[in-house]
Protein backbone atom coordinates (compact mmCIF):
# COMPACT_ATOMS: atom_id res chain seq x y z
CA UNK A 1 0.00 0.00 0.00
CA UNK A 2 2.72 2.24 0.91
CA UNK A 3 4.62 2.16 -2.52
CA UNK A 4 1.43 3.16 -4.08
CA UNK A 5 1.66 6.48 -2.34
CA UNK A 6 4.84 7.04 -4.79
CA UNK A 7 2.46 6.42 -8.35
CA UNK A 8 2.31 9.32 -10.10
CA UNK A 9 0.18 7.83 -12.81
CA UNK A 10 -1.81 10.47 -14.65
CA UNK A 11 0.28 13.61 -13.16
CA UNK A 12 1.24 16.50 -14.87
CA UNK A 13 4.81 17.90 -14.20
CA UNK A 14 6.37 20.73 -15.67
CA UNK A 15 10.13 21.26 -15.35
CA UNK A 16 12.05 23.81 -16.58
CA UNK A 17 15.52 23.72 -17.91
CA UNK A 18 15.81 19.62 -17.90
CA UNK A 19 17.71 19.56 -21.38
CA UNK A 20 20.62 18.00 -19.85
CA UNK A 21 22.17 17.58 -16.41
CA UNK A 22 19.75 17.08 -13.56
CA UNK A 23 16.91 18.61 -15.02
CA UNK A 24 16.35 15.70 -17.26
CA UNK A 25 17.25 13.27 -14.81
CA UNK A 26 14.16 14.69 -12.97
CA UNK A 27 12.24 14.83 -15.64
CA UNK A 28 13.14 11.19 -16.83
CA UNK A 29 12.73 9.94 -12.67
CA UNK A 30 9.22 11.88 -13.12
CA UNK A 31 8.34 10.16 -16.45
CA UNK A 32 9.36 7.05 -15.43
CA UNK A 33 6.84 7.47 -12.10
CA UNK A 34 3.82 8.08 -14.67
CA UNK A 35 4.22 11.74 -14.94
CA UNK A 36 3.25 13.63 -18.43
CA UNK A 37 6.14 15.56 -18.42
CA UNK A 38 6.37 19.55 -19.74
CA UNK A 39 9.71 20.28 -20.30
CA UNK A 40 10.48 24.11 -20.49
CA UNK A 41 14.01 25.02 -22.27
CA UNK A 42 15.91 27.96 -24.12
CA UNK A 43 17.38 25.38 -26.47
CA UNK A 44 15.88 22.43 -27.92
CA UNK A 45 16.67 19.25 -25.73
CA UNK A 46 16.95 17.29 -28.35
CA UNK A 47 18.81 14.39 -25.81
CA UNK A 48 16.00 14.46 -23.21
CA UNK A 49 13.45 14.05 -26.11
CA UNK A 50 14.95 10.98 -27.72
CA UNK A 51 15.45 9.40 -23.86
CA UNK A 52 11.43 10.11 -23.44
CA UNK A 53 10.89 8.69 -27.18
CA UNK A 54 12.86 5.56 -26.56
CA UNK A 55 10.46 4.55 -22.90
CA UNK A 56 7.10 6.11 -25.00
CA UNK A 57 6.82 8.61 -22.04
CA UNK A 58 4.19 11.60 -22.86
CA UNK A 59 6.93 14.62 -23.40
CA UNK A 60 5.27 18.15 -24.69
CA UNK A 61 8.59 20.43 -25.90
CA UNK A 62 8.04 24.08 -25.02
CA UNK A 63 10.60 26.18 -25.88
CA UNK A 64 11.13 29.81 -23.72
CA UNK A 65 13.36 32.73 -21.98
CA UNK A 66 13.25 32.33 -18.65
CA UNK A 67 15.54 35.67 -17.90
CA UNK A 68 12.53 37.10 -18.33
CA UNK A 69 9.00 36.70 -16.80
CA UNK A 70 6.52 37.69 -19.82
CA UNK A 71 6.74 33.96 -20.87
CA UNK A 72 5.34 32.36 -18.46
CA UNK A 73 1.33 32.26 -18.84
CA UNK A 74 2.55 30.58 -22.31
CA UNK A 75 3.90 28.07 -20.92
CA UNK A 76 0.60 27.54 -18.68
CA UNK A 77 -1.23 27.67 -20.80
CA UNK A 78 0.42 25.44 -23.39
CA UNK A 79 0.54 23.09 -20.38
CA UNK A 80 -3.31 23.02 -20.01
CA UNK A 81 -3.96 22.98 -23.71
CA UNK A 82 -1.76 19.83 -24.34
CA UNK A 83 -2.48 17.54 -20.58
CA UNK A 84 -5.84 19.38 -19.55
CA UNK A 85 -4.43 20.13 -16.16
CA UNK A 86 -1.12 20.94 -14.07
CA UNK A 87 -0.12 18.96 -10.93
CA UNK A 88 3.47 19.56 -10.32
CA UNK A 89 5.97 21.98 -11.40
CA UNK A 90 9.93 21.67 -10.76
CA UNK A 91 12.19 24.92 -11.19
CA UNK A 92 15.16 23.76 -11.93
CA UNK A 93 16.17 26.46 -14.84
CA UNK A 94 18.80 28.46 -13.70
CA UNK A 95 22.57 29.97 -14.73
CA UNK A 96 25.71 31.00 -12.34
CA UNK A 97 27.75 33.84 -13.74
CA UNK A 98 31.81 34.08 -11.81
CA UNK A 99 33.45 36.89 -11.39
CA UNK A 100 35.50 38.45 -8.17
CA UNK A 101 32.84 39.95 -6.36
CA UNK A 102 34.80 43.78 -6.10
CA UNK A 103 34.46 43.84 -9.58
CA UNK A 104 31.12 41.86 -10.07
CA UNK A 105 28.66 43.27 -12.59
CA UNK A 106 25.64 44.90 -12.30
CA UNK A 107 24.36 42.62 -15.65
CA UNK A 108 25.81 39.39 -13.79
CA UNK A 109 23.98 40.53 -10.99
CA UNK A 110 20.82 40.96 -12.65
CA UNK A 111 20.91 38.01 -15.10
CA UNK A 112 21.66 35.45 -12.13
CA UNK A 113 18.67 36.59 -9.76
CA UNK A 114 16.40 37.47 -12.41
CA UNK A 115 16.19 33.53 -13.66
CA UNK A 116 17.15 31.83 -10.41
CA UNK A 117 14.55 33.86 -7.94
CA UNK A 118 12.55 36.25 -10.02
CA UNK A 119 11.16 33.40 -12.51
CA UNK A 120 10.53 31.06 -10.08
CA UNK A 121 8.97 33.30 -7.70
CA UNK A 122 6.66 34.34 -10.51
CA UNK A 123 6.78 30.60 -12.53
CA UNK A 124 5.36 29.01 -8.85
CA UNK A 125 2.39 31.84 -8.84
CA UNK A 126 1.00 30.85 -12.15
CA UNK A 127 1.20 27.56 -11.44
CA UNK A 128 -0.20 28.02 -8.23
CA UNK A 129 -3.01 30.11 -9.12
CA UNK A 130 -3.96 26.99 -11.50
CA UNK A 131 -3.75 24.39 -9.38
CA UNK A 132 -6.26 26.79 -6.92
CA UNK A 133 -8.37 26.69 -10.09
CA UNK A 134 -8.27 23.12 -10.56
CA UNK A 135 -9.36 22.84 -7.18
CA UNK A 136 -6.91 19.55 -5.96
CA UNK A 137 -3.89 21.05 -4.77
CA UNK A 138 -0.10 20.16 -6.02
CA UNK A 139 3.31 20.55 -5.48
CA UNK A 140 6.14 23.06 -6.04
CA UNK A 141 9.88 21.62 -6.17
CA UNK A 142 12.63 24.22 -6.38
CA UNK A 143 16.11 23.79 -6.78
CA UNK A 144 18.40 25.49 -4.33
CA UNK A 145 21.99 24.89 -3.94
CA UNK A 146 24.58 24.35 -1.21
CA UNK A 147 25.10 27.96 -1.56
CA UNK A 148 21.87 27.99 -0.20
CA UNK A 149 24.00 27.22 3.08
CA UNK A 150 27.14 28.51 2.42
CA UNK A 151 28.48 31.50 0.88
CA UNK A 152 30.90 30.35 -1.89
CA UNK A 153 33.48 32.05 -4.13
CA UNK A 154 33.32 34.46 -6.66
CA UNK A 155 29.37 33.79 -6.94
CA UNK A 156 27.70 36.17 -5.46
CA UNK A 157 24.83 36.92 -6.92
CA UNK A 158 24.34 32.97 -7.46
CA UNK A 159 24.66 32.58 -3.90
CA UNK A 160 22.10 35.49 -3.25
CA UNK A 161 19.71 33.65 -5.73
CA UNK A 162 19.96 30.27 -3.91
CA UNK A 163 19.97 31.62 -0.84
CA UNK A 164 16.53 33.17 -2.25
CA UNK A 165 14.69 30.15 -3.30
CA UNK A 166 15.44 28.78 0.35
CA UNK A 167 13.09 31.54 1.88
CA UNK A 168 11.01 31.98 -0.90
CA UNK A 169 10.18 28.07 -0.25
CA UNK A 170 9.50 28.48 2.81
CA UNK A 171 6.96 31.83 2.08
CA UNK A 172 5.42 29.70 -0.73
CA UNK A 173 4.38 27.21 2.03
CA UNK A 174 3.36 29.11 4.66
CA UNK A 175 0.87 31.07 2.31
CA UNK A 176 -0.42 28.19 0.30
CA UNK A 177 -0.57 25.31 2.87
CA UNK A 178 -4.19 25.66 3.42
CA UNK A 179 -5.08 24.88 -0.57
CA UNK A 180 -3.12 21.71 -0.09
CA UNK A 181 -0.10 23.00 -2.26
CA UNK A 182 3.15 21.64 -1.08
CA UNK A 183 6.75 23.93 -1.73
CA UNK A 184 9.71 22.13 -1.14
CA UNK A 185 12.98 22.62 -2.40
CA UNK A 186 16.20 20.19 -2.91
CA UNK A 187 19.56 21.30 -2.77
CA UNK A 188 22.19 19.67 -4.89
CA UNK A 189 25.44 18.83 -3.53
CA UNK A 190 28.70 18.08 -6.33
CA UNK A 191 27.51 16.46 -9.17
CA UNK A 192 28.59 14.83 -11.83
CA UNK A 193 27.16 16.49 -14.90
CA UNK A 194 28.05 18.48 -18.15
CA UNK A 195 28.79 21.50 -16.02
CA UNK A 196 31.37 20.11 -13.61
CA UNK A 197 33.23 18.18 -16.24
CA UNK A 198 36.42 20.57 -15.74
CA UNK A 199 36.01 20.75 -12.28
CA UNK A 200 36.52 17.19 -12.30
CA UNK A 201 39.25 16.72 -14.91
CA UNK A 202 40.96 19.46 -12.73
CA UNK A 203 43.32 16.50 -9.78
CA UNK A 204 43.93 18.48 -7.29
CA UNK A 205 40.25 20.29 -7.14
CA UNK A 206 38.57 17.11 -7.91
CA UNK A 207 40.32 15.27 -5.09
CA UNK A 208 39.98 18.26 -2.40
CA UNK A 209 35.73 17.80 -3.21
CA UNK A 210 36.21 14.44 -2.65
CA UNK A 211 37.88 14.41 0.61
CA UNK A 212 34.68 16.75 1.90
CA UNK A 213 31.89 14.44 0.57
CA UNK A 214 31.50 11.36 3.49
CA UNK A 215 30.11 9.24 0.13
CA UNK A 216 33.11 9.79 -1.51
CA UNK A 217 32.17 10.42 -5.17
CA UNK A 218 30.10 12.76 -7.28
CA UNK A 219 26.24 13.34 -7.52
CA UNK A 220 24.15 11.67 -10.13
CA UNK A 221 20.92 13.25 -11.84
CA UNK A 222 19.44 10.10 -10.81
CA UNK A 223 20.45 10.61 -6.75
CA UNK A 224 18.11 13.99 -7.43
CA UNK A 225 15.35 12.21 -9.43
CA UNK A 226 14.91 10.37 -6.99
CA UNK A 227 14.07 12.78 -4.06
CA UNK A 228 12.32 14.88 -6.56
CA UNK A 229 9.87 11.70 -7.33
CA UNK A 230 9.40 11.95 -3.73
CA UNK A 231 8.05 15.33 -3.06
CA UNK A 232 6.30 15.06 -5.91
CA UNK A 233 3.96 12.50 -4.65
CA UNK A 234 1.46 12.17 -1.70
CA UNK A 235 4.42 10.24 0.51
CA UNK A 236 5.31 13.96 1.03
CA UNK A 237 1.76 15.45 1.69
CA UNK A 238 2.72 16.45 4.98
CA UNK A 239 6.33 18.09 3.76
CA UNK A 240 6.15 21.66 3.59
CA UNK A 241 8.68 24.61 3.46
CA UNK A 242 11.66 22.45 3.74
CA UNK A 243 15.11 22.18 1.52
CA UNK A 244 16.05 18.77 1.69
CA UNK A 245 20.27 18.23 0.73
CA UNK A 246 21.31 15.58 -1.59
CA UNK A 247 24.77 15.84 -0.93
CA UNK A 248 26.17 12.99 0.16
CA UNK A 249 27.14 14.12 3.46
CA UNK A 250 29.13 17.47 2.13
CA UNK A 251 27.09 19.52 5.02
CA UNK A 252 27.22 17.46 7.39
CA UNK A 253 31.54 17.78 7.28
Amino acid sequence: MILESFNLKGKVAIVTGCDTGLGQGMALGLAQAGCKVVGVNYVEPTETIEKMNEHAFSFLDVRANLLKQDEIADIVAQAIAEFGKIDILVNNAGIIRREDAIEFSEQNWDDVMNINSKTVFFMSQAVAKQFIAQGHGGKIINIASMLSFQGGIRVPSYTASKSAVMGITRAMANEWANHNINVNAIAPGYMATNNTTALRADEERNASILERIPADRWGTPEDVAGPCVFLASDAASYINGYTIAVDGGWLAR
